[in-house]
């Protein structure tokens, strides 16, 4: 969200920040009152958007706390670095801080621009993360070792305390000013009926990362959790996966089967024959030559990759794309999947990654296509269970706009009995730190190519990219992420005139 320039709060990107679980960011260098107008405004509609209006006046405060002393962070250094101070010297750390607080008050404009000027920010994330709100503020300075070790026995000094009372009987050290703040944020979360647990402050090595964690209503959960699992009840309402792919897929995992007995199988159908093959020609699998029959086309592409195939195929015959809605998540998905495709042949070139990161950006949102009018009767049903348990018609248009698809994708998946790789694709496709070890770089492919074409669309930023994906795919820098997008959205574009 471009905070700085416009100061006009887009309700409808918040709503579908909320909806799709992408992330919300804020940065800025300076703070000034305009941005804490804004960031207050943006919380207002962000906890609105996800049924906790009530706590707005407790989470402003806390965010502006914490914003507030990340900004006296960000003015320590450039002070303390324009006197030639080392801060992890408690010598020069002490000589510093005799006379931080009256020099930079005296001459904050000074410093601010200082700030500025070294890409110190101040950046504020708000994220739904299975169903419990992630709130970070973060600024891009590591904080020292005593500086933790102050902060943490601010923080367990104030978990003590009941009340703001208790709190000013104590003899709280002021050094810095952050004392008290930290107190009274502490007695907030508290007051709205958060555990120590939901608040930490914590340090990586480039960033100090202020985080608050709130459940959602439990209500609201419950709801949420209702109807997508009676979606996935009803789920039988939609066809089952052709009958022609599922004895194609039987023969593939039978160890016993040869690579002529799949070819046979699959060439006994035509349509299923012609559409195959003219995926295997696509520019996905880039063959030297054009191939003709599906026995060559099984031993080009390999059992893994004709597997993957069917499941990305059978999914579009099941849930189709006849109206224009449904053919726009389809071209999104085939876009995510090249990406990701080519993501993988540049990051990694990892031939079995290949083959599944490429059905994995297709199918990962397949709990979004199953609200996309393709079965009114299931919709129907969902609907009437609504009336039935008087939920609130929010919880469905939630989940019908896109709350929890990709736990519902995930559900729908399973029980389609699709490989716990694809099912964790589909699932973690939004929240990639969550996904197990072991498929990580086949999530965070999909995530970032998924991402990839949000940012194209301009519906996300360039702060809004998970930094341990990009991490691991060595992207440090937006105009990378803008050189990749121009090769890969040509290359797109090229093979759909095809």
């Amino acid at each position: 969200m471009a905070a700085a320039q416009e100061l006009v709060v887009d309700e409808s990107k918040i709503k579908k920040a909320v909806q799709s679980g992408i992330p919300l960011t804020i940065t800025t260098y300076t703070l000034p009152h305009e941005i804490e107008m804004y960031i207050e405004q943006v919380l207002e509609v962000f906890l609105k958007n996800v049924g906790q209006e009530k706590l707005k006046d407790y989470i402003v405060y806390c965010v502006q706390e914490l914003a507030v002393n990340a900004k006296k962070a960000n003015t320590k250094r450039v002070y303390f670095m324009e006197r030639g101070l080392d801060l992890g010297n408690p010598d020069d750390y002490k000589t510093g801080m005799a006379n931080f607080k009256e020099d930079t008050l005296n001459n904050i404009a000074h410093y601010l621009q200082m700030q500025k000027e070294k890409g110190l920010y101040i950046k504020l994330i708000l994220q739904i993360k299975k169903n419990i709100i992630h709130i970070e503020v973060r600024n891009n300075v590591a904080v020292t070792k005593t500086e933790l070790i102050r902060i943490h026995d601010k923080l367990a000094r104030s978990r003590q305390y009941n009340n703001l009372e208790d709190a000013l009987s104590q003899v709280l050290d002021d050094t810095e000013g952050a004392g008290l703040g930290l107190v009274i944020l502490v007695l907030m979360l508290k007051k709205i009926g958060l555990d120590e647990d939901c608040f930490d402050i914590l340090a990586t090595e480039k960033e100090t990362v202020a985080r608050i964690i709130i459940p959602l209503d439990q209500t609201r959960v419950e709801n949420l959790s209702i109807l997508a699992s009676t979606i996935v009840e009803n789920v039988n309402s939609l066809p089952q996966f052709p009958e022609n792919i599922l004895l194609v897929q039987k023969l593939i995992n039978d160890p016993k089967s040869e690579m002529t007995d799949i070819a046979r199988q699959i060439s006994m159908d035509p349509a299923l024959t012609a559409d195959l093959l003219k995926i295997v020609n696509s520019a996905q699998y880039m063959l030297a030559k054009k191939v003709d029959s599906i026995s060559e086309a099984v031993k080009m592409v390999g059992i893994r990759g004709i597997k993957n195939l069917l499941y990305s195929y059978g999914t579009q015959k099941v849930l189709g794309d006849d109206t224009a809605e449904k053919k726009s998540l389809w071209e999104h998905s085939y876009r995510t999947a090249f990406y990701a495709f080519n993501l993988v042949k540049n990051f990694r070139k990892d031939n079995n990654l290949l083959d599944d990161v490429y059905v994995g950006g297709i199918l990962h949102d397949m709990g979004k296509i199953v609200f996309s009018n393709v079965h009114p009767d299931l919709l129907e049903k969902i609907k009437q269970f609504c009336v039935e348990k008087n939920l609130p018609a929010s919880t469905f248009e939630d989940l019908a706009a896109g709350m929890n698809h990709a736990e519902i994708g995930a559900l729908i998946a399973e029980k389609w009995n699709f490989p716990e790789n694809l099912v964790a694709a589909i699932r973690y496709h939004h929240d990639p730190t969550a996904a197990p070890a072991e498929i990580k770089d086949l999530v965070d492919t999909v995530y970032l190519a998924n991402m990839f074409c949000e940012y194209e669309k301009g519906n996300v930023y360039f702060d809004q990219f998970e930094p341990s994906v990009l991490e691991n795919f060595h992207i440090t820098s937006k105009k990378q992420i803008d050189s990749l997008l121009e090769r890969f959205s040509t290359g797109f574009k090229k093979e759909s005139s095809h």
